[in-house]
Protein backbone atom coordinates (compact mmCIF):
# COMPACT_ATOMS: atom_id res chain seq x y z
CA UNK A 1 0.00 0.00 0.00
CA UNK A 2 1.32 3.25 -0.83
CA UNK A 3 0.83 6.93 0.93
CA UNK A 4 0.01 10.25 -1.03
CA UNK A 5 0.82 13.91 0.62
CA UNK A 6 -3.07 13.15 1.86
CA UNK A 7 -3.13 9.42 3.21
CA UNK A 8 -0.73 8.24 5.21
CA UNK A 9 -1.50 3.89 4.65
CA UNK A 10 0.15 1.86 7.33
CA UNK A 11 0.72 -1.63 6.94
CA UNK A 12 1.35 -3.80 9.85
CA UNK A 13 3.93 -6.30 7.67
CA UNK A 14 6.16 -3.26 6.71
CA UNK A 15 5.66 -0.56 9.11
CA UNK A 16 5.79 -2.39 12.70
CA UNK A 17 7.86 0.49 14.24
CA UNK A 18 5.84 3.00 12.74
CA UNK A 19 2.75 1.33 14.03
CA UNK A 20 4.19 0.93 17.48
CA UNK A 21 4.95 4.77 17.98
CA UNK A 22 1.47 5.89 16.82
CA UNK A 23 0.00 3.29 19.27
CA UNK A 24 0.20 5.61 22.11
CA UNK A 25 -2.73 7.77 23.45
CA UNK A 26 -1.22 10.97 23.53
CA UNK A 27 0.85 10.76 19.96
CA UNK A 28 -2.55 9.96 18.47
CA UNK A 29 -3.38 12.99 20.09
CA UNK A 30 -1.00 15.39 19.36
CA UNK A 31 -1.02 14.25 15.95
CA UNK A 32 -4.52 14.78 15.71
CA UNK A 33 -4.51 18.71 16.94
CA UNK A 34 -1.81 18.93 14.33
CA UNK A 35 -4.23 17.78 11.47
CA UNK A 36 -7.30 19.82 12.98
CA UNK A 37 -5.50 23.30 14.28
CA UNK A 38 -2.05 23.17 12.09
CA UNK A 39 1.04 24.09 12.94
CA UNK A 40 2.09 24.36 16.57
CA UNK A 41 4.98 24.24 19.22
CA UNK A 42 5.71 21.61 21.90
CA UNK A 43 4.59 24.55 24.13
CA UNK A 44 1.42 25.39 22.83
CA UNK A 45 0.37 21.20 22.33
CA UNK A 46 1.45 20.97 26.10
CA UNK A 47 -0.67 23.60 27.36
CA UNK A 48 -3.67 22.22 24.84
CA UNK A 49 -3.21 18.62 26.21
CA UNK A 50 -2.04 19.12 29.61
CA UNK A 51 1.07 17.82 29.55
CA UNK A 52 4.29 19.07 29.97
CA UNK A 53 6.20 20.77 27.57
CA UNK A 54 9.11 18.32 27.17
CA UNK A 55 6.89 15.42 27.60
CA UNK A 56 5.08 17.18 24.49
CA UNK A 57 8.40 17.56 22.86
CA UNK A 58 9.81 14.10 23.20
CA UNK A 59 6.44 12.54 21.72
CA UNK A 60 6.38 14.98 18.97
CA UNK A 61 10.17 13.33 17.98
CA UNK A 62 9.02 10.15 18.12
CA UNK A 63 6.20 10.92 15.28
CA UNK A 64 8.94 12.86 13.36
CA UNK A 65 10.99 10.15 13.19
CA UNK A 66 8.45 7.96 11.54
CA UNK A 67 7.11 10.53 9.26
CA UNK A 68 4.18 11.52 11.08
CA UNK A 69 5.09 15.56 11.21
CA UNK A 70 7.93 17.73 10.41
CA UNK A 71 9.19 20.69 10.90
CA UNK A 72 7.14 23.95 9.76
CA UNK A 73 8.30 27.10 9.22
CA UNK A 74 9.42 29.19 12.25
CA UNK A 75 7.88 31.88 13.46
CA UNK A 76 10.70 34.05 15.37
CA UNK A 77 13.32 31.18 15.05
CA UNK A 78 13.29 30.48 18.81
CA UNK A 79 11.17 27.11 19.53
CA UNK A 80 10.50 24.29 16.59
CA UNK A 81 7.37 24.20 15.08
CA UNK A 82 5.68 21.05 14.01
CA UNK A 83 2.78 20.48 11.17
CA UNK A 84 1.20 16.90 10.13
CA UNK A 85 2.39 15.45 6.51
CA UNK A 86 -0.73 13.83 6.31
CA UNK A 87 -4.75 14.49 6.14
CA UNK A 88 -5.53 10.96 7.58
CA UNK A 89 -3.93 7.97 8.36
CA UNK A 90 -5.57 4.90 6.81
CA UNK A 91 -4.86 0.83 6.93
CA UNK A 92 -6.31 -2.52 5.83
CA UNK A 93 -8.42 -3.77 9.07
CA UNK A 94 -7.85 -6.98 7.37
CA UNK A 95 -4.16 -6.80 7.45
CA UNK A 96 -4.23 -5.18 10.68
CA UNK A 97 -6.16 -8.45 12.25
CA UNK A 98 -3.19 -10.30 12.00
CA UNK A 99 -1.15 -8.72 14.15
CA UNK A 100 -1.53 -8.16 18.01
CA UNK A 101 -0.01 -5.00 17.49
CA UNK A 102 -2.08 -4.38 14.70
CA UNK A 103 -4.80 -5.13 16.65
CA UNK A 104 -4.10 -3.08 19.51
CA UNK A 105 -3.06 0.03 17.46
CA UNK A 106 -6.72 -0.27 15.80
CA UNK A 107 -8.86 -0.30 19.40
CA UNK A 108 -6.97 2.19 20.64
CA UNK A 109 -7.39 4.26 17.16
CA UNK A 110 -11.00 3.38 17.27
CA UNK A 111 -11.81 4.60 21.24
CA UNK A 112 -9.71 7.75 20.32
CA UNK A 113 -12.39 8.66 17.67
CA UNK A 114 -14.77 8.09 20.17
CA UNK A 115 -13.37 10.51 22.88
CA UNK A 116 -12.99 13.03 19.96
CA UNK A 117 -16.86 12.61 19.26
CA UNK A 118 -17.73 13.15 22.63
CA UNK A 119 -15.26 16.48 22.05
CA UNK A 120 -17.00 17.79 19.46
CA UNK A 121 -20.45 17.22 20.41
CA UNK A 122 -19.55 19.51 23.57
CA UNK A 123 -17.68 21.71 21.17
CA UNK A 124 -20.96 21.79 18.81
CA UNK A 125 -22.85 22.50 21.38
CA UNK A 126 -20.75 25.27 23.23
CA UNK A 127 -20.93 27.11 19.76
CA UNK A 128 -24.23 26.94 18.89
CA UNK A 129 -25.14 28.32 22.22
CA UNK A 130 -22.65 30.97 22.01
CA UNK A 131 -23.59 32.40 18.56
CA UNK A 132 -20.47 31.07 16.98
CA UNK A 133 -22.57 29.16 14.46
CA UNK A 134 -25.75 30.36 12.70
CA UNK A 135 -29.50 28.76 13.07
CA UNK A 136 -28.66 27.38 9.48
CA UNK A 137 -26.67 24.90 11.19
CA UNK A 138 -29.69 23.75 13.58
CA UNK A 139 -31.64 21.37 11.14
CA UNK A 140 -28.48 19.49 9.24
CA UNK A 141 -26.41 19.01 12.24
CA UNK A 142 -26.92 15.68 14.32
CA UNK A 143 -26.20 11.88 15.38
CA UNK A 144 -27.94 8.76 14.10
CA UNK A 145 -28.03 5.30 15.53
CA UNK A 146 -29.36 3.05 13.37
CA UNK A 147 -28.69 -1.35 13.79
CA UNK A 148 -29.64 -2.02 9.55
CA UNK A 149 -28.96 -5.61 8.58
CA UNK A 150 -26.73 -6.01 5.66
CA UNK A 151 -24.01 -8.04 4.39
CA UNK A 152 -20.75 -7.23 4.45
CA UNK A 153 -20.67 -6.50 0.39
CA UNK A 154 -23.30 -3.91 1.06
CA UNK A 155 -21.37 -2.04 3.98
CA UNK A 156 -18.08 -2.19 1.78
CA UNK A 157 -20.39 -0.42 -0.36
CA UNK A 158 -21.71 1.66 1.83
CA UNK A 159 -18.41 2.83 2.43
CA UNK A 160 -17.54 3.51 -0.88
CA UNK A 161 -20.59 5.36 -1.69
CA UNK A 162 -19.97 7.42 1.31
CA UNK A 163 -16.85 8.15 0.59
CA UNK A 164 -17.34 9.31 -2.73
CA UNK A 165 -20.18 11.55 -1.79
CA UNK A 166 -17.94 13.17 0.39
CA UNK A 167 -15.36 13.83 -1.89
CA UNK A 168 -17.74 15.16 -4.39
CA UNK A 169 -19.67 17.37 -1.82
CA UNK A 170 -16.07 18.54 -0.29
CA UNK A 171 -14.68 19.61 -3.54
CA UNK A 172 -18.06 21.28 -4.36
CA UNK A 173 -17.91 23.44 -1.26
CA UNK A 174 -14.06 24.30 -1.04
CA UNK A 175 -14.57 27.89 -1.99
CA UNK A 176 -18.13 28.99 -0.33
CA UNK A 177 -17.87 31.12 2.40
CA UNK A 178 -20.58 29.22 4.17
CA UNK A 179 -18.73 26.51 4.30
CA UNK A 180 -17.28 25.35 8.13
CA UNK A 181 -15.44 22.40 9.67
CA UNK A 182 -17.57 19.92 10.08
CA UNK A 183 -16.74 16.50 12.47
CA UNK A 184 -17.92 13.74 10.81
CA UNK A 185 -17.77 10.04 12.29
CA UNK A 186 -18.55 7.20 10.59
CA UNK A 187 -18.74 3.43 11.90
CA UNK A 188 -20.41 0.11 10.50
CA UNK A 189 -20.00 -2.70 13.58
CA UNK A 190 -21.79 -5.64 13.29
CA UNK A 191 -23.19 -7.62 16.18
CA UNK A 192 -23.30 -10.96 16.34
CA UNK A 193 -26.61 -12.45 18.22
CA UNK A 194 -26.28 -14.65 21.35
CA UNK A 195 -29.05 -17.04 22.47
CA UNK A 196 -29.86 -16.06 26.38
CA UNK A 197 -30.35 -18.02 29.17
CA UNK A 198 -33.48 -20.46 28.99
CA UNK A 199 -32.84 -20.58 25.31
CA UNK A 200 -34.45 -18.56 22.40
CA UNK A 201 -33.14 -15.75 20.26
CA UNK A 202 -31.93 -12.36 22.07
CA UNK A 203 -29.59 -9.55 22.16
CA UNK A 204 -27.34 -10.99 25.32
CA UNK A 205 -23.92 -9.62 24.21
CA UNK A 206 -22.23 -9.41 27.44
CA UNK A 207 -22.09 -5.47 26.75
CA UNK A 208 -24.58 -2.64 27.58
CA UNK A 209 -27.63 -1.97 24.98
CA UNK A 210 -27.58 1.45 23.15
CA UNK A 211 -30.30 3.80 22.19
CA UNK A 212 -30.31 1.96 19.09
CA UNK A 213 -32.70 3.21 16.30
CA UNK A 214 -32.48 6.93 17.66
CA UNK A 215 -32.17 9.88 14.88
CA UNK A 216 -31.66 13.81 15.17
CA UNK A 217 -34.56 15.39 13.07
CA UNK A 218 -31.49 16.26 10.61
CA UNK A 219 -31.38 12.75 9.66
CA UNK A 220 -27.49 12.87 9.38
CA UNK A 221 -24.83 9.81 10.37
CA UNK A 222 -22.76 10.62 13.56
CA UNK A 223 -19.89 12.76 13.51
CA UNK A 224 -16.07 12.21 14.39
CA UNK A 225 -12.49 11.83 13.90
CA UNK A 226 -12.00 9.48 10.57
CA UNK A 227 -12.60 6.39 8.33
CA UNK A 228 -11.82 2.95 9.81
CA UNK A 229 -11.26 1.09 6.87
CA UNK A 230 -9.97 2.65 8.67
CA UNK A 231 -8.58 6.53 8.91
CA UNK A 232 -7.96 8.58 11.62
Amino acid sequence: MESDEHKRVLDPEHDTAALKALTHPLRIRLLGLLRQDGPATASELATRTGESSASASYHLRVLAKYRFIAEAEHRDGRERRWRALHTVTSWSNESMESSSEGRAFVSLARRRQIEHLEWSLAHHESDMAAGRLGPEWVEPSGISDLMPRLTPGSVAELWATVAAKLEELTARDADDPDAQRVVLLTAALPVARHEQDGGGDGEDTGVPAGPAGTTDPGGNEGAGGGRDEGDS
